[in-house]
């Protein structure tokens, strides 16, 4: 599946929302790698079931239920993850909500704190606590997900389009704070991918999933393992000297 050589063999990598989607691929593809993963996510079925079937395949991976938009939740995660395995080398803060489709004006101020609450208050609160396990350990790589919506603007859906905007302003922040520490953060922007939330976008409807597709310079709409590739190139030597990135992964879309 991964077109790079790199091996995370006995180190211990951390992904919210790692029950669908772009976070399942990548527990997937790490447990591949031999890394030890923990499957952190509020679904907590198609969590166990995920850490279930990496063991099954012969990897190492537990289930921790978790949602990042509680503070308590994100201690317990870093807890267990400590208790475990006594060190976190990589943290991928992929959880994220799309929130409900309104313009500014209409957009709730309830939906308006849900999304924010989740996907950039939530991703500060992983980084507050992932971080100083790193500076311990002298060494670590975070990467955030962001969007192709942090890039460009998305009618309709501004609460997300400002936190994922955010997470990148955030991102370069940290990187710049930690940068002669060893510890690299990166993120991640994804383009259209077939994930559970594309599919509540679409709402089932052919016509909106192939305008999809046709916005996609490369004619398709991306597979979560293709984000999983990027999201490890990143965490893995190869990419020792890149910090502070957005990494655009999204078919041509934002080169239009």
């Amino acid at each position: 599946m991964l077109n790079f050589e790199t091996n995370f063999k006995n180190q211990v990598v951390l992904i919210t929302g790692a029950a669908s989607g772009i976070g399942q691929s990548t527990a997937r593809a790490f447990a591949e790698k031999g890394a030890t993963v923990v499957v952190a996510d509020v679904l907590e079925a198609s969590g166990v079931q995920t850490a279930t079937e990496i063991e099954k395949n012969g990897g190492k991976a537990i289930f921790v239920k978790c949602d990042v938009s509680d503070e308590r939740d994100i201690r317990n995660v870093m807890n267990r993850t400590l208790e475990r395995f006594g060190r976190l080398d990589c943290a991928i803060n992929n959880a994220g909500i799309e929130g409900e489709q309104a313009s500014t004006v209409d957009c709730s101020v309830e939906n308006w704190d849900r999304v924010i609450n989740t996907n950039l208050r939530g991703l500060w609160l992983c980084m507050k606590y992932e971080i100083p396990q790193m500076l311990k350990q002298g060494k670590g790589s975070i990467v955030n997900i962001s969007s192709i919506a942090g890039v460009v603007g998305f009618q309709g859906i501004p609460a997300y389009v400002a936190s994922k905007h955010a997470v990148l302003g955030l991102t370069k922040t940290a990187a710049l704070e930690y940068a002669k520490t060893g510890i690299r953060i990166n993120a991640i922007c994804p383009g259209v991918i077939q994930t559970p939330m594309i599919d509540r976008f679409v709402h089932g409807e052919a016509q909106i999933r192939k305008q999809l597709s046709d916005g996609e310079p490369v004619g398709r709409v991306g597979r979560p393992e293709e984000v999983a590739s990027a999201i490890l190139w990143l965490c893995s030597e190869g990419a020792s000297f890149v910090t502070g990135h957005p990494l655009v992964v999204d078919g041509g879309w934002v080169a239009q």
